[in-house]
Parts: structure tokens; C-alpha cells; sequence
């Protein structure tokens, strides 16, 4: 069994896993990180070889070796189980199908998911392909323990997830919700209209997430700043603190009693200051010192 951090906040990386995927844990404790996100095969390829019973178990020998846990994964930005062209639905069932296999051999406990994009067939319809898909893909993983984590969008073009009522809608209308749950994008939730800067239209956000899917059910959350201002619906990352969401916004997630303890995983570009110092580890710092002292507006 993995030993897991012992500090009471989760704080991780989308963790690289070129030369292999047992690297993403050296990445991961070089950067002191609590939790970690991975791609379980290329996210920008349909297919990728099997994984074989070494690429398994050198997998775990190096989880065990250190003080990472959780393990998330994401999934391939291909897949679109919205969509209204049968030829890419089915292949995107197929992938999914590829990628809960590959987390549950390697006990990788979420997978994270964008809903998809309805390609002008309406929210509705899309909705209901992205249901339709999950209770296909469910039933070909029977027994699976891994859970897919529907994650919130920016809305860019016609992705569905952008309002959280989306999001609650899948998780009732799927008939195993038991083996999904949520992960929260705070850029994305921020340039789809949540304005996470202010603290009542953040309690309005966490209102609606309770109302819709329960709080329960968040099991990852990326902290991401936004370079987009709120209500654009685009999609562009920025390093936390340095975007228009904020430190005050980010130190009242960090700090939220209601969230303790779900690992929060920084998407931040993979850049260096001017003093050639990481942006990983500038970016966990500022969260850590948010904890220690809170910023307020």
C-alpha cells in the first residue's frame, strides 16, 4: 500500500511520465508534492500498447517507495463521449474503456474526464450522448473500482461542463453515479462566469456544487489562475496569483474546511522564472504559505 503525506493539505503536479510511467514519482517528490496527476498512455494518440505485468509492477515498486497518494489520472483530450458522430462516440468509448483498464491494473483511484462537446446538436443532446456513453463504458467495466471524474469547463466552443447544473445532470441521469464523481477546474469554472475572486459568488459556486452534486462527490480539484477574465470562455492557464482570480481566491479554497483534504493539482505552465527557479515549485509554495497565512481581500 502506498504511504501516503502526512500534511493535512494535498497539494500536487500534473507529473510528466517521459521514460516511463514510474518517473512521474520521482517528478512528483522532487517537487515535494503530497498527490500527483498523470496521463496513463499519450493523450494525443486513439491507441497505445498494452501495459505489461513489468510496466505494472515497476509502477507500484516506485509508488511504494514514496509518499505520494493519491494517484489521478487524465484522460486523452480526444476522447469526446458528447458527440454526435457515431464513428468518434464509439471511439471514444473505446478509449475510455483502454484508459479505466489501465488505472484500475495500476490502482489509480480516479480518472479525470471533460463531459465533451455536443458539436451543435445542443446541450441537451450532448448531455444525453455523455450519459449514454458512461452507462456503455460502465458496463464493460464491470467490478472496475476506478472512478471517472466529470470535470468542469470553460465553455470554449460547444463543450458541455461549463455550468455545474451540466454536471449534475450526468450524475443523475447515469445509471451507476456510484462510480462517478467530480473535479472542479477553478480556471475553467472562473472564465465560464464563476467568479471565484469574491467571496459570496464563491459561496454561491460551492452552493451550487452541493446543490447539484453534493461536495461528496468532488474528488479532485486543479488550481489553475486564469489569464482569461471571468466569463470569457477561454481557456488559458496562468501561474497562481499572477491571473485574475487571485491569492484572496485561491487562499479561500486552500483554506475551505468544506474541501479539506481532496488533493488540489496545479496545471500551471511548465516554465521557469527569471532566475531559472521552477514555476512547480513557486506555485506549491505560494499554496502551502496561503495555508500557513491566509491572504484576504
Amino acid at each position: 500500500m502506498p504511504r501516503s503525506s502526512k500534511r493535512a493539505h494535498k497539494f500536487g503536479i500534473h507529473a510528466s511520465v517521459a521514460g516511463g510511467l514510474p518517473t512521474a514519482f520521482e517528478r512528483g517528490a522532487r517537487h515535494g508534492c503530497d498527490c500527483i496527476q498523470v496521463f496513463v498512455k499519450n493523450q494525443r494518440q486513439w491507441k497505445a500498447k498494452p501495459l505489461s505485468e513489468q510496466d505494472i509492477a515497476d509502477f507500484k515498486a516506485a509508488w511504494n517507495a514514496c509518499e505520494i497518494s493519491p494517484v489521478i489520472a487524465h484522460s486523452s483530450y480526444l476522447i469526446n463521449i458528447a458527440s454526435p458522430k457515431l464513428e468518434q462516440w464509439t471511439k471514444s468509448i473505446d478509449a475510455l474503456v483502454d484508459e479505466l483498464t489501465r488505472c484500475e491494473a495500476l490502482g489509480i483511484s480516479g480518472l479525470v474526464l471533460h463531459p465533451g462537446a455536443h458539436m451543435k446538436s445542443g446541450e441537451l443532446e450532448g448531455i444525453r450522448r455523455a450519459v449514454q456513453a458512461l452507462d456503455t463504458t460502465h458496463l464493460r467495466t464491470k467490478g472496475f473500482k476506478t472512478e471517472i471524474l466529470i470535470e468542469t469547463t470553460a465553455g470554449q466552443g460547444t463543450c458541455i461542463g461549463h455550468d455545474v447544473s451540466h454536471i449534475g445532470r450526468i450524475l443523475r441521469d447515469v445509471a451507476r453515479s456510484d462510480r462517478l464523481a467530480v473535479c472542479l477546474d477553478t480556471c475553467h469554472l472562473f472564465t465560464a462566469g464563476y467568479d471565484l475572486s469574491h467571496s459570496a459568488a464563491y459561496e454561491e459556486l460551492i452552493e451550487k456544487v452541493e446543490q447539484e452534486a453534493s461536495l461528496s462527490k468532488v474528488k479532485c480539484i486543479h488550481l489553475n489562475d486564469s489569464k482569461s477574465v471571468c466569463g470569457s470562455k477561454v481557456d488559458r492557464h496562468a501561474h497562481i496569483g499572477e491571473g485574475h482570480i487571485g491569492l484572496p481566491g485561491f487562499s479561500r479554497i486552500v483554506n475551505d474546511s468544506r474541501l479539506a483534504g481532496i488533493p488540489m493539482i496545479i496545471e500551471t505552465p511548465d516554465d521557469t522564472d527569471g532566475a531559472g527557479r521552477s514555476y512547480d515549485d513557486i506555485n506549491l509554495a505560494k499554496l502551502r504559505e496561503l495555508v500557513s497565512r491566509p491572504c484576504h481581500e
